[in-house]
């Protein structure tokens, strides 16, 4: 039995789940979202609990086991808490800036990189700092994916975009005067 598909998903007061034979819906106070379900799970809801089983013991139903619980219990945690990701610009002069569906970037390049924000994200800007939010934990974690390829962290100076948990790690530069 997966050890993570056992486990049951507790919902928050003011969610709810609808499970239909193509997709599972989750209800909240921060909005809406929904995931496919699979023909080998079995969701059960019983009362503020939820409960995914699986109907056989194949290796496709056993893999799928872990992953639509996860996946639920993210829908859960989105609609009732949300998801936050915040990254960090360093290097000297520069900048982040954000307006209402897009984000401003000068990183270096000889123009400011405007990059548009997907609908269900939000930024918000404290110095350096960029905090990305929303809903859905794949679109805030893929969005912030997309804005640090724009300058990723470089290993000498350590400039570029990082995640505030990510340490880069440094590289010595070249050594000076061989002969």
């Amino acid at each position: 039995m997966s050890r993570i598909g056992k486990r049951e998903i507790e919902l928050p007061s003011g969610v709810s789940v609808e499970v239909a034979p193509e997709a599972v819906t989750v209800v909240g106070p921060k909005g809406q979202l929904s995931t496919p379900t699979h023909p080998k799970i079995v969701y059960a809801v019983e009362g503020n609990l939820v409960r995914v089983s699986r109907v056989d013991d194949t290796r496709i139903a056993r893999a799928q086991h872990g992953l639509r619980r996860t996946l639920l219990a993210n829908l859960v945690e989105g609609v009732s808490k949300g998801f936050t990701k915040t990254l960090e610009v360093i290097g000297v002069g520069y900048k982040v800036s954000a307006a209402p569906g897009s984000v401003t970037l000068a990183v270096g390049y000889s123009h400011p990189v405007d990059f548009k924000l997907p609908d269900g994200i939000e930024a918000k800007v404290e110095g350096n700092k960029l905090t990305l939010s929303g809903i859905d934990k794949a679109l805030v974690g893929e969005t912030a994916a997309r804005i640090r390829r724009v300058r990723p962290p470089e290993p000498f100076k350590g400039k570029g975009i990082k995640y505030d948990t990510e340490t880069i790690r440094r590289k010595a530069g070249k050594s000076g005067g061989k002969k």
